[in-house]
């Protein structure tokens, strides 16, 4: 299956901000929709938000609506998550991946296998 790499995660302070990277290895991103998922402890992974294959179509969480945005340069083959207005809820392992189609802000039927994600920390 095919591998991306997730980077970018940190411990940040509430209402700070991070951008994660996803990056693809050995394959191109452009044919494919991206979406960002989260898996906090005790809790089951969820979707975050997703961008189309082509940038024109991207959707989010309302938890994470206006806050979180989804982008993609498909000419470094990266798709970007940029997080501001962090809160405590927003603590989790971040994971990309790439799919068919956006079904909202949840990216379906993966064709990549999950990384080891990265890590966000949002704590005083």
């Amino acid at each position: 299956q095919l591998q991306l790499v997730e980077s970018g995660g940190g411990l940040v302070q509430p209402g700070g901000s991070l951008t994660l990277s996803c990056a693809a290895s050995g394959f191109i991103l452009d044919y494919y929709a991206i979406g960002w998922f989260r898996q906090a402890p005790g809790k089951e992974r969820e979707g975050v938000s997703c961008i189309s294959s082509s940038g024109g179509s991207t959707n989010s969480a309302d938890s994470v609506k206006g806050r979180f945005t989804i982008s993609r340069d498909n000419a470094k083959n990266t798709v970007y998550l940029q997080m501001i207005n962090l809160k405590p809820e927003d603590t989790a392992v971040y994971y990309c991946a790439a799919g068919a189609y956006c079904s909202g802000y949840v990216c379906q039927y993966h064709v990549s296998s999950w990384g080891q994600g990265t890590q966000v920390t949002v704590s005083s």
